[in-house]
């Protein structure tokens, strides 16, 4: 992306006179770019310049502008030549070009704030209000001049609703196979070359050009044949094939919100938590080093879904993905709950799904943050301490918009169990005794402040604290893990709610 501060790079083109513009690149296709689409009429409105450039064919942006309502004009990169200039990782983009042709501002993505921002360096109103039904900010999608054999945009919009997708391309490769698969579609780990037979012998008994869902930031087909292609990469068995389809299905939930998953800042990546009888029949770990590399079962599945991101959503770590400090999860990310050594019923019968059927649970977290309690010999002890990590889920101090996942370890389920706690007294104890002080926020600015208004007092232990979480359910409970040491984790989540990423969970065969 063009520099701030930069001399603004198209020759072709000069700002009005002694007026500054904004230059917008958009994708037809793109939810974030429709979204922003009613703020830019406002900014029009106000005389202010602003220039739509579409990465898009001409019909198709037509299109756009007379779904979207646009008011102010849009152009068509048709080579994505200019894309190429100002190389946006990601749209919508927007540019502020002075009067001068220097770059002013630069902003990837929607965001409520910035966009109020550039009006005032325009000289306009303010252009989007903070409760005005849509989210303070949201990510958008892979410029198309970063997507893999860009070219001249095709003509026929993108199809959210086909029941099929195109088949896979078919590459000749005169290098080692492996070193072309790891720079080409790695993570970059060696894996193991698709070849046809290999990818065939994948999804025998499918459909290889059944859609089973498009994969964001670029929604990429997600058919059968590119997953197995996928699934080969990652090292897994032929008959993951009936759990990794589910997994594709629950990714692109719109509930999860892969989208911003893929392209938020925070740690966050998608945790498969694997219930039911096919935990056993193709063998999931969930005892001891259930996080770790103890089974093929939850490695190659857990890589077999990150690559399926990577290449399909085209989430890149130098590129859409913009978290700041990753997540280990981002190579696998999987476990299996212990469901015969747990005194309660298991993450997917609380969902709704009967005891004797398999399901996948997908979970946006952050890595594990382990919790040691290796003294408390009480329910109330153990989960004390639990609460206390809890209370860091996202920032100390911040409270209402975050979800955990907690993973209780076999000797506290036993300390827990013993004093008659069931599952939901569990969930209902943490939730009542996960708090922070009134006292963190004196003399404070910053995190958690300006949403002070919105969280709720409770008094733990005597003392007056806001509410960490919005509702006990915002806390999920799982079994796994060996029978020796006193551990267990949290798993902190990225935004929750409607607007952020919510657990989903789906059956598989």
């Amino acid at each position: 992306m063009i520099e701030i501060g930069h001399k603004a790079p198209n020759p072709n083109w000069q700002p009005p006179q002694g007026k500054a513009c904004l230059l917008v690149f958009l994708e037809t296709d793109c939810p974030t770019c429709r979204l922003a689409v009613p703020y830019l009429n406002r900014l029009a409105q106000q005389t202010a310049e602003v220039w739509g450039i579409s990465q898009d064919s001409e019909t198709m942006t037509r299109q756009f502008v007379s779904q979207t309502s646009a008011a102010f004009r849009i152009d068509v990169d048709s080579d994505l030549r200019l894309s190429r200039v100002y190389d946006p990782i990601a749209v919508p983009a927007f540019v502020l070009v002075g009067p001068d042709g220097y770059v002013k501002r630069a902003q990837i993505g929607f965001d409520k704030d910035e966009l109020n921002a550039i009006a005032a360096e325009m000289g306009c109103l303010p252009i989007a209000e903070a409760h005005d039904g849509a989210p303070q900010r949201k990510p958008g999608c892979s410029s198309r001049h970063l997507e893999p054999f860009a070219a001249i945009p095709s003509p026929e919009p993108l199809n959210l609703y086909a029941p099929t997708g195109a088949r896979a391309s078919l590459i000749d490769v005169a290098e080692d196979p492996y070193e072309y698969c790891i720079r080409e579609f790695g993570d970059p780990l060696p894996v193991v070359p698709p070849t046809v037979e290999r990818v065939e012998r994948m999804m025998t008994g499918f459909n290889p050009s059944e859609l089973i869902g498009r994969i964001p930031p670029c929604y990429g087909e997600a058919t059968v044949e590119k997953i197995a292609a996928n699934a080969v990469m990652a090292g897994c068995e032929p008959r993951m094939m009936q759990v990794l389809l589910p997994v594709v299905r629950a990714a692109c939930d719109e509930r999860l919100n892969l989208h911003g998953v893929q392209g938020t800042t925070h740690f966050a990546a998608p945790l498969i938590i694997v219930n039911g009888p096919v935990r056993g029949r193709l063998g999931f770990a969930c005892g001891q080093n259930v996080f770790s590399n103890v089974s093929r079962a939850n490695s190659t599945l857990g890589r077999a879904l990150q690559l399926i991101l990577r290449n399909l959503g085209g989430a890149a770590p130098d590129g859409i993905d913009m978290s700041t400090l990753g997540n280990p999860g981002k190579f696998s990310y999987c476990i299996a709950e212990n469901e015969q050594a747990s005194p309660w019923e298991p993450l997917h019968v609380e969902m709704g799904f009967p005891a004797d059927e398999s399901a996948i649970t997908l979970f946006a977290g952050e890595a594990p943050h382990g919790v040691s309690e290796h003294v408390a010999r009480s329910a109330k002890g153990v989960l004390t301490a639990i609460a206390r990590a809890l209370a860091t889920v996202w920032s100390y101090r911040a409270c209402m918009g975050h979800d955990a996942l907690v993973v209780l370890g076999l000797e506290h389920v036993r300390t827990i169990h013993r004093d008659g706690f069931r599952k939901q007294d569990v969930r209902e104890f943490l939730f009542k005794n996960t708090g922070i002080p009134l006292r963190a926020f004196d003399g404070v600015d910053g995190e958690g402040i300006s949403q002070r208004h919105s969280y709720r007092e409770i008094t733990i232990d005597g003392e007056r604290c806001y509410q960490k979480f919005r509702s006990p359910e915002s806390i999920g409970i799982v079994v796994a893990g060996g029978g020796a040491g006193k551990f267990s984790a949290v798993v902190g989540s990225w935004a929750t709610g409607p607007r952020g990423s919510q657990r989903v969970t789906y059956p598989c065969p």
